[in-house]
């Protein structure tokens, strides 16, 4: 009987092979020609080429190259020579740049859009002054005998906060400046002794006094109420883009490095706290 052709051409350009079957062949040698579909590209080959790496499958490298890498979506930090990154935007409201947490204050990042206090500003900080000088009670002026006593009774506070003031241990011992926190109305504690370090801008000195007291801190939402740092005596809150040196050689209303601070939540629009010396008593 002569040799029955059937099956199908190999789909390989360069193989073409014919599964041919000769009836006086043993059937176990059938299976070897056989031709194979490919589940993925449909197309029929011969048993060398039925894998989809012999034939180059089309089908295979379409769906290899649909699949996509999957990143989380992060913020890189603008200020130079930081590789921080967040996860949701923290824009500065003044250049609207992106940073990190560490540099979204205006001093950390040294924004473009910084601008000194006018004098219109000092103006302003002498009326509140003068209005609080008013208002001051009796008992807060009986304890303020004078600058110098203020100094020597600051100075006799540092020796004891230095033993117990907890702080940033990376901060060098030359650049720290202690103060007794007076903690929001409310806390579970009245105040904690802490260190900061004295080029730190007022509000990384706030967050910073947040996180270590474990303080809610909305001072990145422009509706919630602030946390702020005020002055004891006057209760006057100091500028956030102040640095903490800057306040201590401030000649109105000095900070002393071993003295008291207030921090406490503030309205956007309230620079003046009220009743600072009942959180000294």
């Amino acid at each position: 009987m002569a040799e029955l052709e059937i099956g199908r051409h190999c789909e390989v350009e360069h193989c073409g092979q014919l599964a041919n079957i000769n009836l006086d062949d043993d059937i176990s040698s059938i299976s070897d020609f056989l031709p194979f579909v490919c589940d993925g590209c449909s197309g029929v080959f011969c048993l060398q080429h039925r894998s989809r790496a012999a034939h180059s499958c089309s089908e295979a490298n379409l769906k290899s190259g649909d699949v996509k890498p999957d990143h989380h979506t992060s913020f890189l930090c603008s200020y130079k020579g930081c590789e921080g990154r967040e996860l949701v935007p923290v824009l500065c409201s003044y250049c609207e740049k992106q940073f990190c947490l560490r540099h979204r204050h205006q001093l950390d990042h040294e924004c473009e859009k910084l601008e000194t206090p006018k004098p219109r500003m000092a103006v302003t900080q002498q009326l509140i002054k003068d209005i609080v000088d008013s208002k001051i009670d009796a008992r807060v002026t009986k304890r303020c005998k004078g600058a110098k006593s203020s100094e020597t009774a600051a100075k006799v506070a540092l020796m004891k906060l230095k033993m117990h003031a907890s702080g940033d241990k990376s901060v060098p011992q030359i650049e720290r400046i202690y103060f007794q926190v007076f903690l929001p109305k409310g806390s579970k504690e009245k105040s904690k002794p802490m260190f900061f370090c004295s080029s730190w801008s007022i509000g990384k000195a706030i967050d910073f006094a947040a996180s270590a007291a474990d303080l809610k801190n909305d001072n990145n939402k422009t509706t919630a109420k602030k946390l702020r740092l005020c002055h004891t005596a006057s209760g006057e809150a100091f500028p956030l883009d102040h640095t903490l040196s800057s306040c201590l050689n401030c000649k109105e209303s000095p900070l002393c490095n071993g003295g008291n601070v207030i921090l406490e939540y503030l309205d956007n629009e309230v620079q003046l706290l009220d009743d600072a010396h009942s959180y000294l008593e």
